[in-house]
C-alpha cells in the first residue's frame, strides 16, 4: 500500500509559482515508496512491448539535484547525502574548464540563477529527474510524455523511423527533436536539437548547443521504471558520461493543472531567488 499523499492533498500544492522551498516540499512527498512486496510481471500491450503506462496512472519522479551522484545542489547536508543513494552510481564528471568554473559558481549562489526557478522548462535529463506526475501514452507511430510540473510541458518522440531533421531546419528547443525504437524491452530515445538555456541537473551541470542525450528507460516490474541518460556533449565535457536511477508508479494518479508563469515578479529582484548573502555559507 502507498503510504504518500493522496491526490487529495496534492491539490492544494503549490498555487503560485514554484520556490526552492516549493521544490523541497515537493521531493518530500515524492520521496515515499509504495511498500513493492513481490513484484509482478511487466505489463504488456497487444503488440508485445511493455505498457508504459498509458492513462493508468502516473510516474513520480523522485529529485536529485546532482544527478552525477557527488552530493552537489542547493539542499542541506543530510538531503545531498540521501539523494547520493538515489543514482544508479557515482560518476567523475569530465568537464571542459569552463564547463567546470560554471557549475562551481551555480553550487556557490545556490542555484540562484535556475531557469527551473523561473518556470521554465527543465530539458533533458532533468525532465525525468522532476518531482511532479509524468504519463507515458503510446501512440502508433509516437510516444507523448505528459508531465504536470515543469512548466506543464508535453515531449512527443517519434517511433516512425525517421530521422532528425537536417542543418537549419534543426530548430533548437528546451526538449530538443526525438526519435526512438526498442531494444528489446528498452525505449531507447536519441535527442539532438537542444538550446542551451536549460541545466541538466538542478545541481547546475551545464551544457550547449551540441547536447547529444542518448535515454534508455526499462519497466522493471509493474511498479519500476529504470531510467538511463549518456550525456554527449564535446562543448561542455571532454566524453560522454551515463547517469540513471529508478522512478516509481503510481497507480491511478493522474496530471492536476500546475501553474508556474514565467517572469512572475515573485522570482525577480527581491523575490525568493536571493542565493547566498553577505556572510552566509552552504548549508
Amino acid at each position: 500500500m502507498y503510504n504518500g499523499p493522496t491526490p487529495e492533498v496534492r491539490l492544494k500544492k503549490f498555487p503560485g509559482p514554484i520556490s526552492h522551498a516549493g521544490a523541497l516540499l515537493a521531493a518530500l512527498c515524492f520521496l515515499s515508496h509504495p511498500s513493492h512486496g513481490q513484484q509482478s510481471a511487466v505489463p504488456r500491450l497487444a503488440d508485445g512491448h511493455p505498457d508504459l503506462g498509458n492513462g493508468k496512472g502516473s510516474w513520480a519522479p523522485r529529485i536529485v539535484d546532482d544527478i552525477s551522484g557527488n552530493g552537489g545542489g542547493e539542499k542541506d547536508e543530510r538531503t545531498r547525502a540521501a539523494q547520493v543513494k538515489m543514482v544508479d552510481q557515482r560518476v567523475d564528471v569530465p568537464f571542459q574548464p569552463w564547463a567546470r568554473n560554471v557549475y562551481q559558481q551555480r553550487e556557490a549562489t545556490l542555484s540562484k540563477e535556475d531557469p527551473e526557478g523561473y518556470c521554465l522548462p527543465p530539458g533533458i535529463p532533468r525532465m525525468m529527474n522532476t518531482p511532479f506526475p509524468m504519463q507515458i501514452y503510446q501512440l502508433p507511430d509516437r510516444i507523448m510524455q505528459v508531465y504536470e510540473g515543469g512548466a506543464h510541458m508535453w515531449r512527443i518522440i517519434y517511433m516512425d523511423g525517421r530521422e532528425h531533421p537536417k542543418g537549419d531546419k534543426l530548430n533548437p528547443t528546451y526538449l530538443g527533436h526525438s526519435v526512438g525504437h526498442w531494444e528489446g524491452d528498452t525505449l531507447v530515445v536519441d535527442v539532438v536539437g537542444f538550446n542551451d538555456r536549460t541545466w541538466l541537473d538542478a545541481a547546475g551541470h551545464p551544457h550547449t548547443e551540441q547536447l547529444h542525450v542518448i535515454e534508455r528507460s526499462t519497466r522493471l516490474d509493474t511498479n519500476t521504471l529504470h531510467y538511463e541518460a549518456t550525456i554527449d556533449d564535446p562543448g561542455a565535457y571532454t566524453k560522454p558520461w551515463t547517469v540513471g536511477w529508478r522512478v516509481a508508479w503510481q497507480a491511478g494518479w493522474d496530471p492536476l493543472e500546475y501553474i508556474c508563469q514565467e517572469n512572475n515578479r515573485d522570482v525577480g529582484v527581491n523575490g525568493h531567488m536571493v542565493g547566498l548573502r553577505p556572510g552566509e555559507k552552504h548549508p
